[in-house]
């Protein structure tokens, strides 16, 4: 009887000891692959197995075109018009506006169509009232419409600003 109190004894023992061998196993492959892991997503890895040393190409760009000079076409005529009041009292609008434009070539193209401007130039400030012009507010809208107005005038060229060199409201 004691010889089977010593082989349950021992066959217990195996049992625990196999069990701790398969948990220290376990968590040891669990360890190696949490520490790849951590490796391989921190860059680690790719430095340690020797990829990381590898030379990247730099591109060397081309250096940025030089700044576009300015070309203002200054040759319009000066306008004068009367404001819509809507009463007997009137008031008067002088203007002249110069252009920013994009080339010396298009001068030549915005001179042939110059009366086509001063056309449609005269037309809209007619119409502007008193209150049309106060304020910076009034002179960006202005200005806006001006713009918009010349550059259907003068297609296919394009005029990028209308710039007020003298403008007078009495």
């Amino acid at each position: 009887m004691a010889d089977e109190a010593m082989d349950d004894g021992m066959a217990g023992g195996r049992r625990r000891g196999s069990k701790k061998l398969i948990f220290l196993v376990a968590f040891a492959v669990l360890l190696m692959v949490g520490t790849a892991a951590g490796l391989y997503f921190s860059g680690i890895a790719s430095t340690l197995l020797g990829k990381g040393d590898e030379k990247t190409e730099t591109k060397v760009e081309a250096p940025p075109p030089p700044p576009r000079v300015a070309v203002f076409y200054d040759d319009l005529p000066d306008m004068l018009v009367n404001l819509n009041t809507g009463s007997k009292k009137s008031s008067f609008l002088k203007l002249h506006v110069s252009f920013q434009i994009e080339s010396e070539d298009d001068k030549v193209k915005i001179k042939l169509v110059q009366a086509r401007i001063t056309d449609t130039f005269q037309t809209y400030l007619r119409e502007l009232r008193l209150e049309d012009l106060k304020g910076s507010a009034g002179l960006y809208r202005l200005r806006e419409e001006l713009l918009m107005r010349v550059n259907a005038a003068v297609a296919p060229v394009k005029v990028d600003d209308v710039l007020f060199t003298e403008m007078l409201v009495q």
